[in-house]
């Protein structure tokens, strides 16, 4: 029986050759694709797949919060991370939010095969090269600090900031405040990308 495999990755490229690459597998199936966070969560939902291959950032939604909304609504399907990103930060938030596989897009195709077969039997599938690293650095942001913080480094001003999150800009100044003297950065900006660097956002 075939493992039933939906694919979310904002880039067309990379997305046509990972299906063509789990197209060769005779025992996995490619059944949908998605461009965006939002469409990976309804495809899922949709398709119930065996297995969710997604990227970290995305438009929409990342695929951790698609993993973490797949958790809380009690779906079978199992996730695995595909990001070109290897920062432990990113790797806790993805086991916390409930994916059971994490692999560098410079994994040899038999090894995302491989792990693809291995988390839809339940077992957890990380990189070696990360795996050691991942419990060493505590990430300090509270989720909603995460949040503003996110929206902040796109160039978000704090009143739109406030109006999309439905608080006072008060509260976002202060989750703000909150995020910088945490990470120890002069301002908003320098905040955003040590958080970045050490895949806290």
């Amino acid at each position: 029986m075939s493992v039933r495999v939906l694919i979310a990755e904002d880039q067309g490229m990379v997305r046509g050759a990972l299906a063509a690459l789990l197209a060769i597998e005779r025992d996995l199936e490619v059944i949908a694709q998605a461009a965006n966070g939002k469409e990976a969560l309804q495809l899922s939902l949709q398709h119930k797949p065996d297995v969710l291959l997604t990227d970290i950032e995305m438009p929409e939604m990342s695929g951790i919060e698609v993993a973490s909304e797949l958790k809380q609504r009690g779906s079978s399907t199992r996730v695995i991370i595909l990001t070109t990103f290897a920062r432990p930060g990113y790797l806790r938030r993805a086991l916390e939010a409930g994916a059971l596989g994490y692999l560098l897009k410079d994994s040899p195709a038999a090894a995302l095969a491989n792990a693809i077969r291995r988390v839809k039997g339940g077992q957890r599938v990380i990189d070696p090269e990360l795996a050691a690293d991942t419990w060493t650095e505590e990430d300090p942001l509270s989720d909603r600090e995460r949040q503003v913080l996110r929206l902040a480094a796109e160039g978000v001003t704090s009143s739109d900031i406030a109006s999309k999150l439905r608080l006072s800009e008060g509260t976002v100044r202060n989750y703000l405040s909150e995020a910088i003297s945490k990470l120890g950065a002069g301002n908003r900006i320098e905040a955003a990308r040590i958080a970045r660097i050490k895949g806290w956002l």
